[in-house]
């Protein structure tokens, strides 16, 4: 079974000081990677891997800004999901690996799903009142992380997700509400 809150772990735990460093070239390695990844197969895929990827931190993209030792934890980690036939959970990975970063570093994550695309200015005054709301609450946040997504199927308000809790207050949210009420007899038999 497939953990992607454990490959996350075992990333961070062994690139340690170099954690965020790393994570920017396994970032950057990850769509070259996806984009071949039916070359590597078999008992040396890995070394043959290694090869390449060793090929590509030569680039200009991962030469100019990160140190050796996190190019070498990146290429590694690679190496090593490639290896466990976990490469088409890489995205999943990433995710938790930088929900794991942000969450070392005071940042919130959310996701709002609306029906129609929001407004340029609702993301920054959202963002804005989650830090209000946490420095009220005495907690210490340095900054929100918001991902939006368009999702036509919620006819209208949004669904929020946050760090395992979430908020429906969309129409098709309110609507099977509704349904269910009337399916279990809430409604009193009245229409």
């Amino acid at each position: 079974m497939f953990h992607a809150s454990r490959w996350a772990e075992s990333f961070l735990a062994s690139s340690g000081e170099y954690a965020e460093e790393a994570f920017a070239c396994l970032k950057a390695f990850v769509p070259t990677i996806k984009s071949i990844q039916g070359i590597f197969f078999g008992n040396s895929a890995a070394g043959k891997l290694e090869k390449f990827l060793r090929e590509c931190a030569g680039s200009t993209e991962l030469r100019a800004a990160e140190t050796s030792a996190a190019v070498e934890y990146a290429i590694r980690f690679i190496c090593l999901v490639v290896e466990k036939r976990c490469l088409k959970n890489i995205d999943l990975i990433l995710l938790k690996i930088e929900s794991m970063l942000n969450k070392k570093n005071g940042i919130l994550d959310f996701t709002v799903e609306s029906a129609s695309p929001l407004e340029s200015g609702f993301s920054q005054e959202f963002a804005q009142m989650i830090k209000e709301k946490t420095r009220a609450a005495g907690l210490k946040i340095n900054g929100v992380n918001i991902k939006t997504c368009v999702r036509p199927e919620l006819l209208g308000g949004y669904f929020l997700r946050a760090d395992g809790f979430y908020i429906d207050a969309s129409l098709k949210g309110q609507v099977d509400k509704m349904m269910t009420e009337l399916v279990r007899g809430g409604g009193n038999g009245k229409l």
